[in-house]
């Protein structure tokens, strides 16, 4: 009686293999609505070089950043509606830019979630040469020089920018907010002390902090981080409100039939729980992957949608802030 559990383990992964196997025998297309060394594009290359060795195709990593992801989302629905041309994307793309930007996509009926690789918290950077230490020094800091200093952001409408702006509020600080298209180009310019600070994914920072380039501030998370466990959580420097973090993913067109999106979910999620994929994503600073159905991904989006609707408007979060 003992071997019957083993045996169902081992039929559904086998069946979730023929799935993966199943998807298809062309070359796919992945496409990544940012820069290339971004969060969502090290996601993209780690997924990638294990999907494509799963399947036995290539899997080419293309990047189109700009327009709040409006450029990937368009190549990918301009597309034949095969699962041939997929998505790599961060959540915010799907439930915070629409909220702020005018996009030409409808995240909730245009976009098909499919399912989740990885997913990363948000933490408040500063420059390596400024003064303050800690959050209530930078806050200390930030009001000696009223209008005279500004945070980066990824790009506007997205949380790195939502959490920008609700510290000023918090704080009662008047920092000005500059977009950039992408981690990279934001961080350059905080490193550089251009820019005294940045809301930024915890894996683009972290190799930046870790190498003393980058002063770390606090993390936007329920709990201190894995990766930094000496680093407090904004919560506990009295900002609750700015708690943040992305899942990173997979997304196909709406118009992609049902059956080829769950063989799309069966060989993401195969992928992703690859050890080697594990130790390559936790390595880079992301959190292990809570698998969910294409379904149970849908009703995240959404609620993440709303949640995030909620915030633009309780603290008056407009594009050209």
């Amino acid at each position: 009686m003992k071997k019957f559990p083993q045996m169902l383990t081992c039929a559904a992964a086998l069946l979730l293999s023929f799935q993966a196997a199943a998807w298809t025998n062309k070359p796919v297309k992945m496409l990544v609505p940012a820069p290339a060394g971004g969060t969502m594009d090290i996601v993209a290359r780690i997924l990638a070089d294990q999907l494509s060795a799963d399947i036995g195709q290539p899997v080419v990593v293309d990047n189109k950043p700009g327009a709040g992801g409006a450029i990937a989302i368009q190549a990918m629905t301009s597309a034949p509606q095969d699962g041939q041309t997929i998505m790599v994307t961060a959540s915010n793309v799907l439930t915070e830019i629409p909220h702020v930007m005018k996009t030409n996509f409808d995240p909730l009926k245009d976009i098909k979630p499919v399912a989740t690789v990885a997913s990363a918290s948000m933490v408040l950077v500063g420059a390596p040469n400024l003064p303050a230490k800690n959050v209530k020094e930078l806050i200390a800091y930030a009001k000696t020089k009223p209008g005279t200093l500004s945070f980066a952001s990824y790009s506007a409408g997205t949380s790195s920018h939502y959490a920008g702006m609700i510290l000023n509020q918090k704080a009662g600080l008047d920092l000005q907010h500059v977009p950039f298209p992408g981690s990279p180009p934001a961080l350059a310019q905080v490193m550089g002390g251009q820019i005294p600070i940045m809301f930024d994914g915890m894996a683009t920072s972290l190799p930046q902090v870790k190498g003393g380039k980058l002063q770390i501030y606090g993390v936007a998370s329920k709990t201190r981080s894995t990766h930094l466990p000496q680093v407090p959580t904004l919560a506990e420097e009295g900002l609750a409100e700015i708690e943040f973090g992305n899942w990173i993913g997979v997304v196909v067109s709406a118009g992609v039939a049902n059956d080829t999106t769950d063989k799309i979910n069966a060989a993401v999620l195969k992928a992703a729980e690859s050890p080697k994929v594990k130790t390559r994503l936790v390595g880079a600073g992301f959190e292990p992957n809570v698998a969910m159905s294409a379904a149970q991904l849908q009703q995240s989006v959404r609620a993440e949608f709303d949640r995030n609707a909620v915030i633009v408007k309780n603290f008056k979060i407009q594009l050209n802030q």
